[in-house]
C-alpha cells in the first residue's frame, strides 16, 4: 500500500513515521509513505498557499491551485483512493479502517487555517472526520487514519487474530485484560482467566465486552442487539 499525505508541516510527521508499528510497517515495506509539502506547489512569490474569503469574514482559506498541483505530481493519483480530513466530514470508524486497508494508494490532505476553497473538494472522493471538534490542522487527524489503517493490512501487525478482537469489531468495545501479578494492591485477576478453561475464558469475555458497551456506548449496543435479532430472522 502507498499513502500520500498532503500537508503544509511534514516535519511534524517524522516521529510518527520513526516508531513503533508505523516503522516496522514501513521497514517491511507493507506500506510506503510520501510526506508532500504542498506549499512547495505555490505560485505566489512567497509561497503564499492561503487568502482571504470572498464575502469576508473572518480567518483564511486553503487555496485550490497549490493543493490541485501537488496531488497532480503523484503519479497514480487519479486512480487513488482521495481522502480530505475535515471535522464536516463521515465519522472514521473501525469497518472504514478496514475497508481502506484493501486499497492500493490512499492520499490523504491535511487542511489548515480557517478552512478549504470549496473547489478543492471536487478533486477528492471522501471527506472524513476523527470527531466532532476542531484542530489546528489536520495532520494530527491524518496520523489517526493512517495508523488505524496501517495496523490492519494483514502482517503489519505479527498476530493479526489481536486486531480482530479490538474495540468497535462487532460494535462492542474490547473485554477486559489483565497480566501479571495476580494479585496487586489487593486487587485480583478474575479467576476465570487463570483456570485455562477456553470455553469458559470466551464467554466471559463476551459477557463483559457486552456489559461494557452497554454501560459505556448504549448506542453501539443497540446496533449490535440488531445485528443478532437481523441473523435470526
Amino acid at each position: 500500500m502507498r499513502i500520500d499525505i498532503l500537508t503544509l508541516f511534514p516535519n511534524m510527521f517524522s516521529g510518527f513515521l520513526e516508531e513503533s508499528i508505523m516503522k516496522r510497517a514501513i521497514d517491511a515495506k507493507l506500506v510506503d509513505i510520501h510526506i508532500i509539502d504542498f506549499r512547495e506547489f505555490s505560485t505566489s512569490k512567497h509561497k503564499k498557499v492561503d487568502d482571504y474569503p470572498y464575502g469576508g469574514g473572518a480567518g483564511m482559506v486553503l487555496q485550490v491551485q497549490p493543493v490541485y498541483d501537488a496531488l497532480r505530481s503523484i503519479k497514480g493519483y487519479r486512480e487513488a483512493l482521495k481522502i480530505i480530513v475535515s471535522p464536516q466530514g463521515v465519522p472514521f470508524t473501525q469497518p472504514i479502517a478496514y475497508e481502506y486497508s484493501s486499497h492500493d494508494h490512499i492520499i490523504i490532505l491535511c487542511g489548515h487555517y480557517e478552512g478549504y476553497d470549496e473547489r478543492i473538494r471536487s478533486y477528492f472522493d471522501v471527506e472524513l472526520s476523527i470527531g466532532d471538534y476542531v484542530l489546528t490542522g489536520g495532520e494530527l487527524a491524518a496520523m489517526v487514519l493512517v495508523d488505524a489503517i496501517t495496523r490492519v493490512v494483514p502482517d503489519v501487525i505479527n498476530n493479526d487474530e489481536s486486531h480482530i478482537h479490538d474495540s468497535f469489531n462487532n460494535h462492542l468495545l474490547e473485554h477486559p485484560h489483565y497480566t501479571r501479578p495476580r494479585e496487586f494492591d489487593g486487587q485480583e485477576v478474575p479467576e476465570v482467566l487463570v483456570n485455562g478453561h477456553h470455553q469458559k475464558i470466551e464467554e466471559w469475555r463476551l459477557q463483559q465486552s457486552l456489559a461494557k458497551t452497554k454501560k459505556r456506548r448504549p448506542d453501539l449496543y443497540k446496533k449490535y442487539l440488531e445485528d443478532k435479532n437481523d441473523e435470526t430472522t
